[in-house]
């Protein structure tokens, strides 16, 4: 059970996941609980869209509040994980109708951390707090020359993890001894999905697509593909384009040339001497580590420090492999895991605080 007598500035975090709602409950910055509630997706696929998932997880969240004895006036900000909206600069966000509108409509894509907002909505409105988002995938903060794709009728786009990416950009910052806004950085967050970013002075100039495939293959995605041999397969009549899309988001990477996503299967196997398991790991380094490498050129090879984090950092044999191709850049950081929940209940005491600003969410 929580102690009750620390409630003097508690904050809910919400974290919908395809297959998860993470909740976690902070005082004054430490961190009190953290809960993972697992779903099958056999469990959700009844409810046929994303919206209609809103009930079954509120009452999650309501019966986690009242395990711990969370009456509602202990809360002072209810964080919830930023879904799909329209393209915002990276920061913290007033969760508005406007918001609440877009992500009901799923006017720009349906996913399951569209229920974050609504979420935390509905419970602030229960307790008559202030409910926030915080570096949405969409933060776009691109400059102008990294949106040309070499085609006018496709403009790049900045879609990653840019929750966990700015997390630990600035903790790497604090250990520096230095602001986050000061600072040249190249953060990959390594996960299911990889994304990898120019951070310049507090914003992430340049980054691939994670969610569409751009960038390195993934324990599940194909990253980027030659487009001559894509454009054949998709005319060629072997598969459909659901087929296709879920080569590519889901069933591509490493899942496709090894017959599974899951990393520590694929770290036993290298352990166990499998020499094409050994394979498949180096073939996917080299193509985090030239990805990397990349945005050597977007910061004019000035780079204070290189930042490797998610999941998949906590491999390390992984990272060791990495930091041998990169470590020529900058002093190579290692920030294992998601920091997500961390990153949800830093932003929000930093409003509380009155040491970040927050913006309001409009339509467009």
């Amino acid at each position: 059970m929580t102690d009750k007598k620390k409630v003097a500035r508690m904050i809910l975090a919400i974290n919908p996941g395809s297959t998860s709602t993470k909740l976690a409950l902070f005082d004054n910055g430490q961190q009190l609980v953290i809960e993972d509630f697992e779903h099958s997706y056999e469990s959700l696929a009844h409810f046929g869209s994303i919206i209609n998932q809103f009930p079954h997880r509120l009452d999650i969240i309501e019966r986690f509040l009242e395990t711990h004895a969370i009456k509602e006036p202990m809360l002072k900000a209810v964080m919830g994980r930023g879904g799909l909206l329209h393209p915002l600069q990276g920061g913290v966000y007033h969760v508005t109708e406007a918001m609440l509108t877009d992500l009901k409509e799923a006017r720009y894509g349906e996913h399951a951390c569209n229920l974050g907002a609504l979420l935390a909505d509905a419970v602030a409105r229960r307790c008559n707090c202030p409910a926030y988002i915080a570096d949405p995938v969409v933060v776009d903060e691109m400059i102008e020359e990294a949106r040309f794709s070499g085609m006018p009728e496709i403009q790049r786009k900045s879609i990653f993890h840019a929750l966990n990416q700015k997390f630990a950009a600035r903790e790497v910052a604090l250990r520096m001894g230095r602001r986050y806004e000061e600072l040249r950085m190249i953060v990959a967050h390594l996960g299911g999905g990889i994304s990898v970013g120019s951070h310049r002075y507090g914003k992430v100039i340049d980054v691939n697509n994670a969610l569409d495939g751009e960038g390195p293959f993934t324990p599940e995605r194909s990253g980027g593909l030659p487009a001559g041999d894509l454009l054949r397969l998709a005319y060629s009549g072997t598969f459909t384009r659901e087929q296709l899309a879920k080569k590519i988001l889901g069933n591509g990477g490493l899942y496709a040339y090894w017959g599974s996503r899951d990393m520590r299967k694929l770290e036993k196997a290298v352990e166990d001497g499998d020499s094409s398991a050994l394979l498949y790991l180096k073939a996917m380094v080299y193509q985090i580590a030239k990805e990397i490498a990349s945005h050597g050129a977007v910061l004019e090879g000035k780079v204070d420090a290189v930042v490797l984090t998610g999941g998949l950092a906590k491999y390390g044999f992984m990272m060791e492999l990495i930091e041998q191709r990169i470590s020529y850049l900058a002093p190579v950081f290692i920030i294992p895991g998601e920091r997500e929940m961390l990153s949800l209940a830093e932003n929000a005491f930093a409003v509380l605080n009155g040491e970040r600003e927050v913006y309001e969410y409009v339509g467009e």
